[in-house]
């Protein structure tokens, strides 16, 4: 028995729930997919699927058995994608982590150009506000806005840069307090990403001055868009990147504040950075997809990549 061979097999046979529909996708007969899997069952001693007429389902020690033969296929998918990672051509799956709303609007339309490029790539693209953990989640690379990562555990390249901005509504201004200088934060309301601690300090850097303020406002979130629609609707003064509100405020949706001063929470910077692990080195797949960035973020910058 080709013991690869008939995991493969199993995996498919589970994850379409029956032996047709695993044939049908895998382009083989229905009769070699059930001899595969009768082979494991008789090797291992234990039934992986439970048969009826009308349908397949899996046992609970072929549940654990689907855990591992898919983690020792993808271990394998990977140590090949590995090997062919280090030639000229673009080949694998590249696991990408980046923030939701950056994603959405900076990655996502730009997304069918980078593969048109490269046909033999392949891209699975997650969008959170967390830090990943690269190891453990298994990302290749991940994006990060105003992290600054010294670690020699991570390799961290910087792709791009960005403003925030303090915005809020004309509605919101004209029944405010008045609004030119930092300190008149601290009478708003101030719409806050939650960076996960419990103090939101705003850093305003002046000519001649740096004011670091404890802001405070009745509602907070993990995501910038809330933020942005919450200012929209004349809930308050935020401070967000200035690609995510700069069209809102060409139209008039929000009103740029306090622009004399570079602000930003706490002591976060405003770099764009690509992070992946140092045996990552050398990656034509991450490579091409820091080119990528830089494209797309600096249209004249050169490539930063091949390091």
């Amino acid at each position: 028995m080709d013991k690869l061979l008939a995991l493969k097999m199993f995996v498919e046979t589970v994850r379409c729930g029956g032996y047709s529909s695993a044939a049908r996708k895998l382009g083989v007969s229905t009769s070699s997919v059930t001899r595969q899997v009768a082979g494991l069952e008789n090797e291992l001693g234990a039934s992986l699927l439970n048969r009826t007429t009308r349908n397949t389902s899996v046992t609970i020690a072929g549940q654990t058995y689907f855990e591992k033969a898919v983690a020792i296929l993808d271990a394998i998918e990977e140590a090949d994608a590995v090997v062919a990672d280090r030639g000229s051509e673009v080949q694998g799956r590249l696991r990408i982590s980046v923030p939701v709303e950056f994603g959405r609007r900076l990655i996502a339309p730009h997304l069918n150009r980078l593969l048109e490029r490269h046909p033999g790539l392949e891209i699975s693209l997650s969008l959170s506000d967390k830090v990943s953990d690269l190891l453990s989640e298994q990302i290749d690379v991940s994006v990060r806005l105003g992290s600054s990562v010294v670690s020699d555990d991570i390799v961290s390249k910087r792709v791009g840069q960005f403003q925030r901005w303090v915005v809020a509504s004309p509605d919101y201004l004209r029944r405010s307090a008045a609004l030119s200088h930092p300190r008149d934060l601290l009478v708003h309301q101030c719409l806050r990403f939650d960076y996960g601690g419990t103090h939101h300090h705003w850093t305003f850097l002046g000519d001649d001055e740096a004011i670091q303020l404890s802001v405070h406002g009745r509602l907070q979130s993990n995501n910038a868009d809330i933020l942005r629609e919450a200012a929209i609707g004349a809930g308050g003064v935020t401070l967000l990147a200035d690609w995510l509100v700069r069209d809102d405020v060409a139209a008039g949706r929000l009103t740029r504040l306090l622009e004399h001063y570079e602000v930003n929470p706490g002591s976060a910077s405003s770099c764009i950075n690509a992070l992946y692990l140092p045996n990552h080195r050398g990656s034509s797949r991450i490579n091409v997809f820091i080119d990528f960035l830089v494209e797309i973020l600096n249209p004249d910058a050169p490539s930063i990549s091949n390091a």
